[in-house]
């Protein structure tokens, strides 16, 4: 009677692990489309600064050429320098900007390994067909005593053996209760 409880117990072991694999490819595949969408984001910017840097030169070829003639002709050869030197100086600050607050996009929310995986060991692999099954092998491994727990029997309390079994009919009721939940749960998501 030892095999099947112990099969039933290395397809639930199986179950458990399967949910944490599929949680953690979950959390790895978020943790690649932020870092992708940051590169995008990288990208954006650098290309912003890129054109950003072009239009500047093509503004200051025009425009510096008109304003430095009109300063030169009105105020002197000077001043002309330095209006357009300050010119060209805050279109670059405000092109920088610009390109600096493209880069503060906040990153996405999205939950995080631990609890992907705290979700994933307290979630029931069973399905609700499967409910009734795994509560009645749990009440014949629960009843029907091994030959090797004869054996210890004989050597142990009898406070141990309460202990024992109180802990697998705890260890069962929540079992079954985590399966009662699961199968109201998919109940409600089919409403």
């Amino acid at each position: 009677m030892l095999a099947p409880s112990s099969d039933l117990l290395r397809a639930g072991i199986g179950l458990k692990l399967n949910q944490i694999k599929l949680a953690t490819r979950s959390y790895l595949r978020d943790r690649t489309n932020q870092a992708s969408g940051t590169i995008t984001s990288y990208a954006v910017a650098a290309g912003l600064f890129v054109v950003a840097g072009i239009f500047l030169i093509a503004a200051c070829l025009v425009g510096a050429t008109a304003l430095f003639r009109w300063i030169e002709i009105h105020y002197g050869q000077f001043w002309a320098f330095g209006a357009i030197g300050a010119l060209l100086l805050a279109i670059a600050a405000i092109c920088a900007g610009l390109a600096a607050a493209k880069l503060r996009k906040p990153s996405p929310h999205f939950p995080s390994l631990t609890s992907r995986l705290r979700v994933a060991i307290k979630a029931n692999p069973l399905q609700p067909d499967q409910i009734e099954a795994a509560r009645d092998t749990a009440a014949s491994v629960l009843l029907a005593p091994s030959a090797g727990a004869r054996r210890r029997r004989r050597s142990r309390t009898r406070r141990d053996n309460r202990n024992m079994k109180a802990g697998l009919i705890l260890m069962a009721t929540l079992l079954g209760w985590a399966a009662t939940r699961r199968r109201w749960q998919a109940r409600q998501m089919d409403v």
